[in-house]
């Protein structure tokens, strides 16, 4: 903290299990990964290298070490694991994994259909290679999934091993937990956190609106996912009250204006 401010929530601290910060690089240069860890990497836990992303990327493995030295979670999207399942070469998969030192593996059915069963097997296969955050929910607009269903499937994934469940809202934030207007769906959300313990919980919020929603609604340490990497000084603002969408959130309500 560069300044002396008193009411400023307690925000956790790296390396934290809860108010994770995860950024999406869809692509970013190797000097633009350097210039985006130089500035804000206290702020961000995890960073995923979006969709399929990683297999066209130039010089991904040395971005991978640039992220790791420092201590930063790095997995790729949750499409390219579907990608391989979907061609039947899941230990190709692993083999990549392995290649490129990546721990934290994702495993989704966001573009594909498989048994949930199925699907659980998967996850409980990965976790004898590193962490796994597993996705709910459809990229497909059309395919709205019921609140108990949400609870089913999300309750299952944990126990076959996923150390996080990741709400589905895509890099643009219009499907899964929102509507096609980007919109939270408030009533499936607060179902959820009726079953579903807070901190398990990975929410997709790439838009202003949706990030400031989770914060009224869970606080400053909301666990929050696909954050553009040139808005993570901006949230973690907004996390902590610095910004004017959440400049009262914290403070005492005798403090005199």
């Amino acid at each position: 903290m560069n300044f002396n401010l008193t009411q400023l929530p307690a925000r956790n601290i790296r390396p934290r299990t809860s108010g994770i910060t995860m950024v999406m690089d869809k692509g970013l240069s190797l000097e633009e990964a350097k210039n985006f860890m130089s500035v804000s990497f206290p702020h961000v836990d995890v960073v995923k290298l979006g969709f399929g992303t990683a297999v066209v990327t130039t010089n991904v493995a040395e971005k991978i070490e640039l992220y790791k030295s420092y201590d930063m979670a790095v997995y790729f999207g949750g499409t390219l694991f579907e990608a391989y399942l979907v061609r039947n070469q899941v230990d190709d998969y692993i083999a990549v994994c392995k290649h490129f030192g990546i721990d934290y593996i994702e495993v989704s059915d966001g573009s594909i259909t498989i048994p949930h069963a199925e699907k659980c097997g998967y996850i409980e296969k990965m976790t004898k290679y590193g962490t796994v955050l597993s996705e709910v929910g459809s990229k497909d607009a059309a395919n709205i999934i019921p609140p108990y269903k949400w609870i089913e499937l999300m309750k299952a994934e944990l126990e076959a091993g996923s150390s996080y469940v990741i709400a589905e809202a895509r890099e643009a934030g219009n499907v899964g937990i929102y509507r096609g207007t980007g919109e939270v769906r408030e009533g499936l959300v607060q179902e959820i956190l009726t079953q579903i313990p807070e901190e398990k919980i990975l929410w997709e919020a790439p838009q202003k609106a949706q990030q400031l929603y989770f914060l009224q609604l869970l606080g400053c340490n909301a666990n929050l996912g696909n954050i553009p990497p040139n808005e993570v000084i901006a949230l973690e603002s907004m996390r902590i009250g610095l910004r004017g969408d959440t400049f009262s959130l914290y403070l005492d309500k005798n403090t005199k204006v």
